[in-house]
C-alpha cells in the first residue's frame, strides 16, 4: 500500500480528499499543526475501514515537516502522492500599499519555503517507487495577483512558479506535478466547487496525468 499525504490537512477539502484516495486503495497521513484535529479526521477514515493516521506539524517549521513525513512513510507505507494545500492565514492577505517585507516573511516560509521542503524531502521516494504526484492547491492570487491579498498572491506566485518548473523537470521519471485553482474559494454554492466535487477532481489530476495548471469552473476569479 502506498500512501497520499495531505499536508494542510481539514475538515473541508482535505477530509474529502482523503476519502477518494482512501477508496482508490490508499493510506492517508493527514498533516495539520494540530494533533487532535488530525487525530479526529483519521478517526472519521477509520471507521470508514480507510488506513489513515494524523500528524502534527507547521509547514513553516522546516524539521518538524520532514519528521512528519518520515513517520507517515514508516508507519504507513511510501509517500506517492503529495498534496499541498494549507489554509493561508488571514494576517496575510493585507492590501498592496499596507504589505511591509517583514509582512512577507510568514506567506513566503508557507507558501515557497514549506513546499520546497516537502517535495524535496519526498522526492528520493517517489523516484525509488518510479511514480508519483505532486498537486499544489490555490486560489486564484497565484495566478492572478490581487492587491487586496497581497502577501498571498506574492507566496502563492512563487509556489506556482515552482510547481510548474517541478512540472517541466520531473516530467521524464514518472513523477507528474499538477496546481488546482479553486477561484472563489471552496463551497459558495456552486457545485464543482464543494470538497467532493474538487477531491474527484484532484483525484482526476492523478489518474489523467494532464497539464499543469487546471482551473475549476470557468476560472474567473
Amino acid at each position: 500500500m502506498t500512501t497520499i499525504a495531505i499536508i494542510g490537512a481539514g475538515a473541508g477539502l482535505g477530509q474529502a480528499t482523503a476519502r477518494r484516495f482512501g477508496r482508490e486503495g490508499f493510506a492517508v497521513a493527514l498533516i495539520s499543526r494540530t494533533q487532535a484535529n488530525v487525530d479526529t479526521l483519521a478517526a472519521e477514515l477509520t471507521d470508514e475501514d480507510i488506513t489513515a493516521r494524523g500528524y502534527a506539524a507547521n509547514v513553516r517549521e522546516p524539521q518538524a515537516l520532514r519528521a512528519a513525513l518520515d513517520a507517515a512513510a514508516a508507519e504507513l507505507g511510501p509517500i506517492e502522492v503529495l498534496q499541498y494545500s494549507p489554509v493561508p492565514a488571514e494576517e496575510f492577505m493585507k492590501p498592496v500599499l499596507e504589505t511591509t517585507a517583514e509582512d512577507l516573511v510568514g506567506p513566503v516560509e508557507q507558501s515557497v519555503y514549506g513546499p520546497v521542503t516537502a517535495v524535496q524531502h519526498v522526492l528520493p521516494g517517489l523516484r525509488e517507487l518510479g511514480r508519483g504526484t505532486i498537486l499544489f492547491i490555490n486560489g486564484s492570487s497565484a495566478v492572478r495577483p490581487s492587491g487586496g491579498v497581497a502577501g498571498t498572491s506574492v507566496a502563492f506566485a512563487g509556489e506556482s512558479a515552482y510547481g510548474q518548473m517541478l512540472h517541466d523537470a520531473l516530467a521524464d521519471d514518472g513523477i507528474h506535478v499538477a496546481q488546482l485553482i479553486i477561484p472563489r474559494g471552496i463551497g459558495g454554492g456552486e457545485p464543482d466547487h464543494e470538497p467532493e466535487a474538487l477531491a474527484d477532481r484532484i483525484w482526476s489530476l492523478h489518474r489523467d496525468r494532464g497539464e499543469f495548471h487546471t482551473f475549476v469552473g470557468d476560472g474567473t476569479a
